[in-house]
């Protein structure tokens, strides 16, 4: 989907029992950051259980649920969530349904263990997938149908497959970059990033889009350069020169770690950094045009648009009609309305 389409992604989630607490979280925490770093509801979702029961998570916490699953010919997303004993949940009526469901369905996702569901019911066959890494070789000595890789997660078609709860969170991260772009996918994931005091100066908690994690200490260090030069931005010749590689090579680790060129990545900073000060503050176009390393306000504007689909002003504009900022709060968070399961904007 692209960027400029505004219309609100809704997902159905399926969480069977036993699921992990944090599986489930992978899932939302990142449509519910999007839609408030975007201030503006992207997602919504409803969660389901096979017999509309409360979800007993793993840790004890129960997860209240909109019903039982019952999909009659909805197109929407369907996100299905496992951890242990997903056989208990495998009954015919399940499996079923999800054959059937999966002729409507523009995506459908077996997150960790719910994997082994979409593989059980044949949604997996002829397609490439992951699972969970003590899973891999049960998973491919079962299914000899399903081409099997040791990735993070696996987007494939309609298909997708995730090997455990980080990889789910950067799943989310991916296909929120895909629908909007790489400016948001980035300030969702610096979200959840959590920087302890560096006491060794190659330990750097760098954040992840998609399928990459920074590994290359180059790339790492490139990275911390652009985030403390924000106001100022370097050249990538003065860049390059820094890290200690030429302008090329610098390209092409970027591309090869981060999936994008140095120049997308420190524009993607400097245009959140500048967003925040539009949502957050008062301040002059000008000012935050300045403080952010753009030359004028104009060059600032014109990106702005082009990343967000439309003008600061515009942007400020619509976050004060009508809501009180604790009645926006709640509804970007998904928590409006009467049903605590729905993610309904």
């Amino acid at each position: 989907m692209d960027q400029s389409v505004s219309q609100v992604q809704h997902a159905d989630i399926l969480v069977l029992p036993e699921t992990n607490l944090i599986l489930v979280a992978s899932v939302i925490e990142p449509m519910r950051a999007a839609n408030r770093i975007a201030g503006r509801p992207l997602y919504s979702w409803t969660l389901y259980s096979p017999d509309g029961e409360p979800i007993e998570t793993k840790s004890g916490i129960p997860i209240p649920v909109s019903g039982a699953f019952r999909p009659q010919r909805e197109t929407a997303p369907l996100f299905i969530l496992s951890s242990y004993n997903w056989q208990r949940s495998a009954t015919s009526q399940l499996k079923m349904m999800l054959s059937q469901t999966a002729r409507h369905r523009e995506m459908m996702a077996g997150i960790e263990s719910g994997s082994w569901l979409l593989a059980e019911t044949s949604l997996l066959d002829n397609s490439k997938a992951t699972t969970h890494w003590e899973d891999f070789e049960d998973f491919t000595t079962t299914y000899p149908q399903v081409t099997m890789v040791r990735e993070r997660f696996v987007i494939d078609g309609k298909r997708i497959t995730t090997g455990g709860s980080l990889p789910t969170l950067d799943l989310m991260l991916e296909l929120i970059r895909r629908a909007h772009g790489y400016s948001l996918a980035l300030e969702v994931s610096r979200l959840f990033i959590y920087e302890q005091e560096r006491t060794r100066g190659d330990l750097l908690q760098m954040p992840a889009i998609g399928n990459m994690r920074i590994l290359d200490p180059r790339v790492g260090a490139a990275v911390k350069l652009m985030e403390e030069t924000v106001e100022a931005p370097l050249t990538l010749q003065r860049l390059a020169r820094r890290i200690g590689v030429s302008v090329r090579h610098l390209q092409d680790l970027f591309r090869d770690t981060m999936g994008v060129g140095p120049h997308e990545h420190y524009l993607a900073l400097r245009l959140n950094a500048a967003r925040r000060k539009v949502i957050e503050t008062r301040m002059e176009f000008a000012d935050i045009a300045a403080i952010s390393g753009f030359n004028s306000s104009s060059s600032f504007s014109r990106s702005y648009r082009a990343h967000y689909r439309e003008s600061p002003s515009e942007t400020r504009r619509r976050l004060k009609l009508g809501h009180g900022a604790e009645d926006r709060n709640r509804q970007l968070d998904g928590v409006a309305g009467k049903d605590k399961a729905s993610g309904h904007p």
